[in-house]
């Protein structure tokens, strides 16, 4: 594969992806771990938000284009504000508001909260996430969150890119993230045991954070191991780098697990980029991770962030950021948005 093409799925390609990602989720059956959502294609296909209250039109613009799961922070500090009371009610919107749409959600339980930090700490919150009071807090919060919406068809993401500075200060710790895992998980499987369960939410394929993941026992805890591919070159690129994880995850788990994309996607302010090469990508990308046996492959963004067109993190969206009250649409499609609307026609129609 080279940048001028992409996978094209249509007729006999298309059955051959909707029967590898079958097999994938037929093994994950029988690993003997909380089950994922049923994620046969197209339904394993979604897309990340930054809102628990959809704009009017938003989440129907989002449906249209053939996504059936949105991944979104379930925000610690917003949902604990008193120490030991919780208030999920955002959520409970969000969660009321997909169930309309027939929509499921991934939800990850991030970054801190500062009833339990240093004076003055700002996000990501984690200057004292190696104490036990950080990690018992963390864990009976997860615990309840996860309860509360037990059998609502939700993914539970232990942490975002904890491998990194931007969501782990003063710098990463896979001895402090692992530990803080395994507390969560421990809760979380007594308060509502068979409620699925992902991570690390590694920032790329970073082998040696996800092997001190794996030691630490954190694979037998979880229905499936989340990473986020970023790179700006050909999305099939990362077919050899799955290949090295399921290498590693057998090591420690020989009957293997399933990888999930949690977050993966392409800015049009890179440089080489514009709004035609990010349509492409976003079909190569779903592609690969079909036929690389990816159940569940989700795009970042769903909208732009901000208008500054030079600044990567305002450019990584399906649709402009202004918002059309009353408009049809109600967000300027990107090519990249009808892109993943061909595509997952494409999809349904080889799923028949």
């Amino acid at each position: 594969m080279n940048e001028s093409t992409y996978i094209r799925p249509r007729g006999p390609l298309t059955r051959l992806l909707v029967g590898v990602l079958a097999f994938s989720i037929a093994a994950l059956a029988q690993a003997g771990v909380p089950p994922l959502p049923t994620l046969a294609p197209p339904d394993g296909l979604g897309v990340n938000i930054h809102f628990t209250h959809a704009k009017p039109g938003e989440l129907e613009m989002i449906r249209a284009a053939g996504f059936k799961w949105v991944r979104m922070d379930f925000t610690w500090a917003a949902t604990e504000k008193v120490k030991g009371k919780y208030d999920f009610s955002p959520y409970d919107q969000l969660l009321a508001d997909l169930d309309k749409h027939g929509m499921h959600a991934l939800l990850i339980l991030d970054y801190g909260n500062p009833l339990y930090a240093d004076p003055g700490e700002t996000m990501p919150i984690t200057h004292r996430a190696g104490t036990d009071e950080f990690r018992n807090a963390y864990a009976k919060w997860a615990a309840a969150a996860v309860k509360h919406f037990a059998g609502r068809g939700c993914i539970w993401e232990i942490w975002n890119e904890p491998n990194i500075k931007n969501f782990w200060a003063p710098a990463p710790s896979a001895a402090e993230y692992v530990a803080l895992a395994k507390a969560a998980t421990s809760a979380i499987h007594e308060a509502a045991p068979g409620e699925p369960l992902i991570g690390p939410a590694c920032s790329g394929i970073n082998l040696v954070f996800l092997a001190a993941c794996f030691q630490g026992g954190l694979l037998k805890d979880w229905s499936a191991v989340s990473v986020h591919p970023y790179r700006q070159n050909d999305p099939g690129t990362v077919a050899a780098d799955y290949a090295r994880l399921r290498n590693l995850i057998k090591l420690y788990e020989p009957a293997g697990k399933p990888i999930i994309s949690s977050e993966w996607g392409y800015s049009t302010s890179w440089k080489g980029f514009d709004e035609g090469k990010q349509a492409k990508y976003l079909k190569t990308e779903f592609s690969t991770n079909i036929v690389s046996g990816i159940p569940l492959s989700i795009w970042y963004d769903w909208r732009d962030d901000g208008v500054t067109l030079d600044d990567p993190e305002h450019r990584f969206g399906l649709v402009r950021h202004d918002y059309h009250a009353g408009g049809s649409p109600v967000f300027d499609p990107k090519p990249a948005y009808d892109a993943m609307k061909e595509f997952a026609g494409e999809m349904a129609a080889g799923s028949k």
